[in-house]
């Protein structure tokens, strides 16, 4: 339910960014939207070509789809309020996310269409290269949680560093002021594994298909759009538990308030940069990936560890103060970090040159 009042939200601010409407005519404010959408995909024809894979054609919709609502399980929306306690959650997060990239390669291939095979490839490629960045920014937070100690008396081990409850009560320090570096590449990696603009590969406009689901209709098209739609609450929910403190706020506010608007706030961003940016090729999107996300996660990767080996106390843990001081060290490289990336990426062409008068201009000023 919150993925279709999410599409709805998302379709009336790209509308706003746009200078149109959006959608608008069933319901108030087109509030009915998604239900229309969803009873005229579940009414459409639903096709499958003679040379598919029908059962590896039939269950890549879903195979998509669960690790999305697998997540949900592990995140803790609050004090005690989580399905599932685990004592490894963000390696849950990670090894249950990767699940994708199989099933967005079974939905190409299964499909017998060259171009759905195409980008499945282009999606699998891209998938891949940027898990890398984004483990290795997660490996960044796990260094701040600090040393895992043992299980407490009732067997849990919710203080393992790699609890996502222990990474919330270790943000005495929101980690995006402690290792902004580390939000910046994975906010950049979780969006390219959305497949989301400017990293939005998988349907490329240089060709008539629509990626990997070319061959898709009916109720299998729902669930794929369904699982992509569901992928920035998904990203949104790990970045707020993540780099800005999960439910912690201020009294009176209930916890469970200030998570659900630290996501909005997450996912208004992501929708920003969605209707601003333009699409990258997909050389670009690989280069970024191994030339410039992967050299900013290993330079913030090791400059925790350095900070983190002369600030810790005597239990290996890290007092306010050090969270401040690695605050103040972090911020000024990270802007130097992503200028120098700037400069050794970027394209000098793309500066404005000093306008100069055409040749052609005054060609006939002689014979006038």
């Amino acid at each position: 339910m919150s993925t279709a009042l999410y599409t709805w939200f998302e379709r009336r601010v790209l509308g706003r960014f746009h200078v149109r409407l959006g959608p608008n005519r069933w319901g108030p404010f087109g509030l009915l939207q998604p239900l229309a959408d969803i009873v005229k995909l579940i009414t459409k024809e639903d096709t499958i070509p003679d040379e598919a894979d029908r059962p590896a054609f039939t269950v890549a919709p879903v195979v998509l789809l669960l690790p999305m609502l697998l997540v949900m399980a592990v995140v803790p929306f609050g004090e005690d309020s989580f399905l599932g306690r685990l004592n490894v959650g963000i390696l849950f997060i990670v090894g249950v996310t990767s699940i994708s990239t199989i099933a967005i390669f079974v939905g190409g291939w299964a499909s017998g269409n060259k171009y759905a095979m195409l980008g499945a490839m282009r999606g699998v490629a891209m998938l891949i290269s940027y898990e890398v960045p984004m483990a290795l920014s997660i490996a960044g937070v796990l260094l701040l949680v600090g040393p895992a100690l043992p299980a407490d008396a009732e067997g849990f081990a919710e203080i393992s560093s790699m609890a996502l409850s222990k990474i919330v009560e270790s943000q005495v320090v929101p980690f995006l002021l402690v290792s902004p570096l580390a939000f910046l590449v994975f906010v950049a990696a979780a969006s390219a594994e959305m497949s989301r603009t400017p990293f939005d590969q998988i349907e490329a406009e240089s060709e008539l298909g629509s990626g990997y689901h070319t061959e898709y209709s009916g109720i299998k098209f729902a669930i794929f759009q369904l699982a992509e739609f569901m992928a920035p609450l998904v990203t949104s929910i790990i970045i707020v538990t993540l780099f800005l403190g999960g439910t912690r706020g201020f009294s009176p506010v209930p916890e469970q308030a200030w998570f659900l608007l630290k996501v909005f706030v997450v996912i208004f961003l992501l929708l920003w940069v969605r209707a601003t940016w333009p699409r990258l090729r997909i050389d670009q999107i690989m280069a970024f990936a191994w030339k410039g996300l992967f050299g900013l996660a290993i330079v913030n990767l090791f400059l925790v560890a350095t900070e983190i080996e002369f600030l810790r106390t005597s239990e290996g843990t890290l007092s306010t103060g050090s969270l401040w001081i690695m605050a103040a060290i972090n911020w000024p490289v990270t802007l130097v970090s992503v200028v120098a990336l700037s400069r050794i990426l970027g394209h000098g062409r793309m500066d404005r040159p000093e306008p100069s008068p055409s040749p052609l201009a005054n060609m006939y000023a002689e014979a006038e």
